[in-house]
């Protein structure tokens, strides 16, 4: 509803109520997750036994709780350095993407930036799938041409993190760019007339500047690495980060432990997201 535009009380009775539903459609599966990560069972659904913190806290089988589960604990450990390497090599590339998209002219510009935006729209299994298919490729002619092994293009960590970069580079960029497109580029005029060098004034005027762009966009890609499930699924070798290791665990059969690491998830998430949403109202020049 656009707030400038005159509409009945019908109307916007009708949309408030509309909105409230959507949000509660939303909510109510994840307030179901994480109520039972509470409930004492073997299984995360009704009925309810009573609450507990045994899924959190327990250390013993058969309700071995997460901060005592070694196998979800070393594939958290596995998502957050995915997700770390991820991140920074995602700021890097598309720090540099935000400075040539809007302070440069060149032939074919737009066409090398709809190429950019092309990640966005290919399904993430599609993507992974491409991914390992170029680099099995590669690394197998490698291996036959010179009796070479290229691990780093096998399934692994490593291409976990390639193929997470080839599409969340394009959101920071997009992030960034947006930041940029904003900032006032006489206050670099001014410092070089001052006697700083090009790099020196990007270094300590505009860059400063993009502070809030830089925190916002790395939040969004560690959180969009952190869950990232379908490119990941093709490309994991033996270290499984969470996602895929909470895939398997539910083909087994599920506990309410996975319940446990959804809850902690969403109250991080939500928190990463919030520390987000501050840096970026943030206007530029503050």
């Amino acid at each position: 509803m656009i707030p400038t535009i005159s509409s009945s009380l019908y109307f916007r009775g009708t949309y408030a109520v509309y909105v409230g539903l959507f949000f509660i459609f939303l909510i109510t599966p994840l307030t179901v997750v994480g109520i039972f990560a509470f409930n004492d069972s073997m299984f995360p659904s009704m009925p309810w036994n009573g609450g507990t913190l045994a899924w959190f806290l327990n250390e013993t089988e058969p309700q071995l709780g997460l901060f005592h589960d070694e196998d979800l604990l070393e594939s958290i450990g596995v998502s957050f350095v995915v997700a770390c390497f991820t991140t920074i090599a995602s700021l890097v590339l598309a720090t540099c993407n935000a400075f040539l998209f809007e302070r440069e002219q060149f032939p074919g510009k737009n066409l090398l930036y709809i190429l950019m935006l092309t990640p966005l729209v290919i399904p993430g299994v599609i993507l992974g799938v491409s991914i390992l298919a170029f680099s099995s490729t590669i690394a197998n002619w490698a291996e036959m041409q010179f009796d070479y092994d290229l691990e780093f293009l096998r399934p692994g960590i490593t291409l976990v993190v390639l193929g997470q970069f080839a599409f969340i580079t394009t959101i920071a960029t997009l992030v960034i760019s947006a930041r940029l497109r904003k900032f006032d580029s006489s206050l670099e005029e001014a410092a070089m007339n001052l006697g700083a060098t090009r790099i020196a004034a990007v270094m300590t005027v505009t860059l400063p500047d993009l502070k809030p762009a830089l925190i916002g966009a790395g939040i969004v890609c560690f959180l969009m690495s952190f869950e990232n499930f379908n490119t990941t699924l093709m490309l994991v070798g033996s270290d499984a980060p969470l996602t895929i290791a909470m895939f398997d665990r539910l083909k087994e059969g599920s506990t309410p432990v996975l319940n446990a690491v959804s809850l902690l998830l969403m109250v991080a998430s939500g928190v990463l997201a919030l520390i987000s949403v501050f840096f970026q109202s943030e206007k530029p020049g503050s």
